[in-house]
């Protein structure tokens, strides 16, 4: 396993896309997280008289319409931005694995069970189930974590079972059965593992989905409340603003861009990296 992983790593490397991705979304964390030093200004202190400023070497990324440094605030709602699309995937996931993996390997009864309960989700697209359940559970951004969460558990359900549904008709599995390994024991040490690096690719596309999703609901209102800074909540506060000041819109709005890009491209590469029967001559 660690030479399975040190030979993924150096591939990764080695693929300009993922590797300048891979940079980036960890500039994007380091931003967030040390936010409170790197920010010269306090995201919520307003300004009147600083109001729509362009951008100068006092506000490199200008003022919004509160006279609020809009750098600041881009830098503070990475925060909640790229939280929110974690705990959201990370809910995903362990939400739909599980049931994805015992799907697949039990069959039967409990098998068709699982997938009807996931064809309800399906019936609905990403966003509108995520607005139903906010619906259900009301605003706040910990409601939009879970709601998007929710969203996302089919694809790692179907993922996952269609991988066990493989795996279990592999030799070792069935050498594993032959020694005396227990259903449990089988599906947690034997097929989990097997199927875990099509599941870390999916989690990438994923993330995108719940940055998407995430943003798409605070844009609307419906998750952090003002004056909390947050990518998709500030977009939703600029939009009449753009004609007067492009900066307000145009900053949040980039971050947001450059993030998906470099999920998208750090997921093409570590596809390559983890299953490099699929890489592209």
């Amino acid at each position: 396993m660690p030479n399975r992983l040190t030979g993924a790593l150096r591939r990764l490397t080695r693929n300009p896309g993922a590797a300048v991705s891979l940079v980036v979304l960890v500039a994007f964390v380091l931003i967030a997280v040390a936010a409170p030093v790197l920010a010269r200004y306090d995201p919520e202190r307003q300004a009147p008289t600083a109001s729509l400023s362009a951008p100068s070497m006092i506000h490199p990324f200008g003022t919004d319409r509160l006279g609020r440094d809009v750098l600041a605030r881009v830098m503070f709602g990475a925060r909640l931005s790229l939280w929110a699309a974690f705990m959201a995937t990370l809910i995903g996931a362990a939400l739909g694995v599980v049931p994805g993996l015992v799907a697949g390997y039990r069959g039967g009864w409990l098998d068709g069970l699982i997938m009807r309960a996931v064809d309800v989700l399906l019936a609905f697209p990403g966003i509108i189930l995520a607005l139903a359940i906010i619906a259900v559970l009301g605003n706040g951004l910990p409601n939009v974590m879970v709601a998007v969460g929710i969203a996302l558990i089919p694809s790692y359900v179907r993922l996952a079972r269609a991988l066990t549904l493989v795996a279990r008709t592999q030799v070792y599995v069935e050498a594993a059965r032959c020694i005396g390994c227990g259903d449990m024991d089988l599906m947690l040490r034997h097929v989990l593992p097997n199927i875990l690096p099509p599941i870390l690719i999916l989690s990438t596309v994923t993330t995108a989905w719940a940055v998407i999703i995430a943003s798409s609901l605070n844009f609307l209102g419906l998750g952090v409340q003002p004056p909390t800074p947050e990518w998709g909540f500030d977009l939703a506060q600029a939009r009449d603003y753009l004609e007067r000041a492009w900066w307000v819109v145009a900053f949040p709005g980039g971050a947001i861009a450059v993030t998906l890009l470099s999920i998208n491209l750090l997921g093409d590469g570590l596809r390559d990296a983890l299953d490099p029967k699929f890489r592209v001559s």
